[in-house]
């Protein structure tokens, strides 16, 4: 009878609920509540680590000689293909003079040797045409030494004629095959001498170092008049733009992430300020922890690396400023 009463009475408090009655609860968000208590509320995964950015080590590459121009000094932020640094070129400027001079004698040759060729196959049309006409001179004295119009010495010299016409062909068509052959070789030079120039031009090119991207100059290496060449440094530029924070969860944290998970970033640098950013990369393989890695949890064994995307468009995150991210996580991960 007890247990009859106490399942009205609860009833009774559902209908009231329903009814607007108590408080500021309403139907239906009272009812779950009331049965199963208030949902868990979500919980903060901290870590911390430095921001990184990309970093390129700008230097002239193919080409060795004093630097005699630096347009930017450390800190100042450059767009793409900006001019950065110029070598003196005179002398990879003076090999391209050359080629190109080169290359214009190949070209002139290429038209002399197409010339003779043209001549040769003129020659070569015109023994033909006497070839045809002594071969025909030859046919008429034959038939003519038969009925005696003609004595045996004429019709011997129409034949020796027509020998010598064919002779005379056979040469000249040897040299239009030299003269084709010449023309192949002539054209293969041309070529050669057009691809070194072309090599030259690349060269010269190098002479100048531009900005790959966008960025700012972390570092300068050089001065004017210093000797410059492959594996020189010289500057330093860092891509601002794009940073991101390098960071180490704990293995019994790692599956209450996800990949493009938002993250609040912040830095003690610029206190109250918090930077949007989102995970874009979590390592596969446990790590055992780096001793210069400081979380807000206690140091364990094994932790995984991740990479948190930070939207810098102020420039005010900086390669190697400490930073620690508020990742949102439901206590039994997701």
């Amino acid at each position: 009878m007890i247990q009859y009463r106490r399942v009205w009475l609860l009833c009774a408090v559902i209908f009231v609920l329903a009814a607007g009655g108590y408080g500021q609860w309403r139907w239906p968000h009272a009812i779950p509540n009331l049965l199963f208590g208030p949902p868990a509320s979500p919980i903060a995964i901290v870590v911390s680590g430095n921001i990184e950015a990309h970093e390129s080590v700008l230097s002239f590459t193919q080409v060795q000689a004093p630097i005699v121009e630096l347009a930017f000094d450390e800190g100042a932020q450059v767009a793409k293909d900006t001019v950065l640094a110029r070598v003196d070129d005179s002398l990879y400027r003076r090999q391209t003079e050359i080629d190109r001079a080169n290359l214009g004698v190949a070209t002139a040759q290429v038209a002399v040797n197409e010339s003779t060729l043209a001549a040769a196959r003129s020659s070569v049309d015109s023994d033909g045409f006497d070839l045809i006409e002594k071969q025909r001179d030859y046919a008429r004295a034959e038939e003519l030494v038969k009925t005696n119009a003609i004595s045996i010495q004429g019709r011997d010299l129409a034949f020796t004629a027509a020998r010598q016409s064919a002779a005379v062909l056979a040469h000249d068509q040897a040299m239009a095959e030299v003269a084709t052959t010449n023309v192949a070789l002539a054209k293969a030079n041309q070529a050669s001498v057009a691809a070194k120039l072309a090599l030259d031009e690349v060269t010269l090119g190098y002479a100048t170092l531009r900005a790959p991207f966008t960025g700012v100059i972390a570092v300068r290496q050089t001065e004017l008049g210093q000797l410059a060449g492959p594996g020189v440094a010289i500057f330093m530029l860092d891509d601002l733009d794009h940073v991101w924070l390098r960071a180490y969860v704990n293995e019994p944290d790692i599956g209450k992430i996800r990949l493009n998970e938002a993250a609040d970033v912040t830095t003690d640098t610029y206190p109250g300020r918090i930077y949007r950013g989102r995970i874009s990369f979590i390592s596969p393989q446990a790590e055992f922890t780096p001793k210069t890695v400081e979380t807000h949890a206690e140091r364990v064994t094994l932790v995984y690396r991740i990479r948190i995307d930070i939207d810098n468009p102020t420039h005010e995150l900086l390669p190697g400023m400490p930073a620690d991210a508020s990742i949102a996580s439901m206590p039994s991960g997701r």
